[in-house]
């Protein structure tokens, strides 16, 4: 018989036990990833992955229209995975994810083909374009006709984080006319001709943000083995270097961005006295233009930039054009102190009339404050002012003063003294172009979703370092592929011809490097490349003919993933051989022959000293004569080694030629 204190005693211990065993075991709600929801496309014939949060220890049920079930545990911290068989193609399905205490149904689930559509604004370009300077070519009718149960886009919310994040907000929609202007273009046509052409659902997961660079899509540990980046890493992982950035940023007042044109229009930091004519300058700095205005000693700044320069005028009896060439993103521009126009726009020329009024005999100023939003931010092209009777060249020095950075979706105001940004500390401004940043945001959370493949359109954001990118580019796809467990189908677009710099000079051009770098990538199994040669538009960056990207990409996927016999690119280029004066070019993908069009232009040679010339190229069957009278014994060859060349080689099918250089 137990002594009373021994009861007491075993009372507690019972007690403890239970009240231990409760706090160990707290209660979660049943929790999933939004990918897991109503309308959902999960691929086909696979054991896919599927996974949540639930209590710690109890047991997760999966049952399936479709006859196949599963079962789960919570781990130690809640969280549970599942593998569910899935049939082929078909639908609209029903899944009951089962617990002790809830059940969770998603509805009209179709089983089908699965991709994820990532990159820079040309993957986020929605149907509806960006209306009125980047429209879609027919996208009215685009819209109207988009009407098809079997595709559903899954469009990831943008965001950036230091940190890897556990889930994403977004929802499945299924495309009709009333939501598919909003879906991205590109990866709306890449679902429909894949659609059309196999006759199963598609699903999309769609995760891109203009203006975007390739490293922040691929994770820290993947860009460790690089050392590109390691300073940016080290510091917004670095705590003390987080309350430096802070610490910097909390000093300033700070102004909302504006929302709309109009807004845009009035924008002020109570600054316009920086365009007087009789106002001080000496003490700005100084910067050439055309050319990059963002990059300020060892950083680049986003925000609010003036300009600033005098030139002489003759006869101010005329009235005068102002060329400015684009201006990335806006400006209001100044002469003597008076306001003589205003644009919101990165790729419009702009153009301003200037009254004759403004200007006097002798000594003017010119005074412009640009805003890059974010991105490279640049002037380009030529600078004058004119008219029939003179023309003025405004090219060369320009004076700069930075009164406004743009740090986590507002201005920082730096005031008028010219002072202040000179004292900016190297600093962890966390955005979303920071190494890693968007892959642990918007790429992590989804990782493990079974799909067949990727597309990807970006590159624009890093023209300019084509030879980082060569590795940077296969590093990222590679990264992806390890995370997945999945040797992932990666179909991408190799960006289109543009002035990056604003003007025709080919020996400032930048972005065929890019390309080349791009067409290297295609070394790395299970890739393919769209070529946009005949389809870009050297004055805008946004190509409006997404149909023929789109349906490209599907074309790649058709030929590799889904066994079509059609051809799947244009002509790249292979290999090449000297024979005496000449260079004789061989390619890949020449579907059935070469062609040529606008007279086979775009081809160059060089010799041992490479200096490239331009030369004279003739089809020879499935082989491009390259010879130039200029150079007796070439070593290299070319082709449409600019900005924006004219595309002219394709094969019989009409697709285009990829550029290249051969040394």
């Amino acid at each position: 018989m137990l002594h009373f204190t021994h009861k007491v005693l075993l009372a507690v211990i019972l007690f403890a036990f239970v009240f231990g065993s409760c706090q160990q075991k707290e209660k979660k709600k049943l929790n999933l990833l939004p990918l897991f929801s109503d309308h959902m496309v999960l691929q086909q014939e696979e054991d896919v992955n599927i996974w949540g949060e639930y209590t710690s220890g109890d047991e997760v049920k999966l049952e399936s229209s479709w006859g196949e079930s599963a079962v789960a545990t919570s781990d130690a911290q809640g969280k549970w995975e599942a593998q569910l068989k899935t049939p082929s193609a078909g639908g609209p399905y029903t899944l009951d994810i089962v617990t002790s205490d809830s059940t969770i149904t998603i509805s009209d689930i179709m089983i089908g083909e699965v991709w994820i559509g990532s990159g820079q604004s040309n993957m986020q370009m929605p149907l509806k374009g960006w209306p009125p300077n980047d429209p879609i070519l027919n996208s009215s009718e685009e819209i109207s006709a988009a009407n098809y149960d079997g595709i559903r886009m899954f469009t990831v919310a943008r965001s950036f984080s230091a940190q890897t994040k556990k889930t994403v907000v977004g929802e499945w929609e299924v495309c009709n006319s009333s939501n598919a202007a909003n879906f991205s273009a590109t990866a709306y046509f890449f679902a429909r001709r894949l659609h059309q052409e196999l006759n199963v659902p598609i699903g999309i997961i769609h995760t891109s943000w203009g203006g975007t660079v390739a490293e922040a899509w691929t994770s820290s540990q993947a860009l460790k083995t690089m050392g590109d980046f390691d300073g940016q890493l080290e510091a917004i992982s670095d705590p003390e270097a987080q309350k430096k950035t802070d610490d910097w940023y909390n000093q300033w007042v700070t102004q909302k961005l504006p929302t709309d044109d109009e807004q845009w229009s009035n924008l002020s930091f109570a600054d316009e006295s920086l365009a007087a004519i009789d106002y001080n300058a000496a003490e700005w700095e100084t910067i050439k233009l055309p050319g990059r205005i963002d990059a300020i000693d060892d950083w680049e700044m986003d925000g609010a930039i003036w300009l600033r320069r005098s030139f002489t005028v003759d006869d101010p009896s005329k009235d005068y054009i102002l060329a400015l060439g684009a201006i990335d993103d806006a400006d209001v521009t100044f002469i003597n102190g008076q306001k003589v126009g205003a644009t919101n726009a990165y790729n419009l020329e702009r153009v301003y009339k200037v009254d004759g009024s403004l200007l006097k005999a002798g000594q003017n100023i010119i005074a412009i404050r640009a805003v890059d939003t974010g991105g490279p931010g640049s002037v380009g092209g030529d600078i004058t002012l004119s008219n029939d009777d003179s023309n003025i060249d405004l090219k060369g020095d320009w004076q700069f003063l930075p009164v406004a950075e743009i740090y986590g979706g507002q201005f920082y105001k730096y005031g008028l003294t010219g002072s202040s940004y000179k004292k900016r500390p190297k600093i962890a401004s966390m955005h979303q172009n920071m190494p890693s940043a968007l892959f642990n945001s918007m790429i992590a959370p989804i990782i493990g979703y079974n799909v067949q493949g990727a597309i990807w359109y970006q590159g624009e954001s890093n023209v300019g370092r084509a030879e980082q990118y060569e590795t940077l580019f296969p590093l990222m796809i590679n990264d992806w592929r390890t995370r997945w467990e999945d040797d992932l189908s990666f179909y991408y677009v190799q960006i289109a011809p543009f002035r990056y710099k604003g003007n025709a000079d080919a020996s400032e051009h930048l972005s065929q490097k890019l390309r080349d770098a791009q067409r290297k990538t295609l070394a790395i199994d299970k890739s393919g490349m769209v070529v946009t040669m005949d389809i870009g538009d050297y004055t805008n960056i946004h190509p409006g003919n997404k149909q023929a990207v789109g349906g490209r990409l599907a074309r790649l996927a058709l030929v590799h993933d889904y066994n079509k016999d059609i051809v799947a690119s244009g002509p790249l280029y292979k290999s090449h051989a000297v024979d005496e004066a000449k260079i004789i070019v061989s390619f890949d993908d020449i579907g059935s022959g070469l062609m040529g069009k606008n007279d086979l232009v775009g081809f160059e040679v060089a010799g041992t000293d490479g200096v490239f010339v331009k030369a004279n190229a003739e089809l020879d069957g499935d082989h491009v004569v390259v010879s130039s009278a200029k150079v007796n014994a070439p070593v290299h060859v070319r082709y449409a080694w600019s900005d924006d060349p004219i595309a002219s080689l394709f094969n019989q099918e009409g697709l285009p030629a990829s550029s290249f250089s051969s040394n």
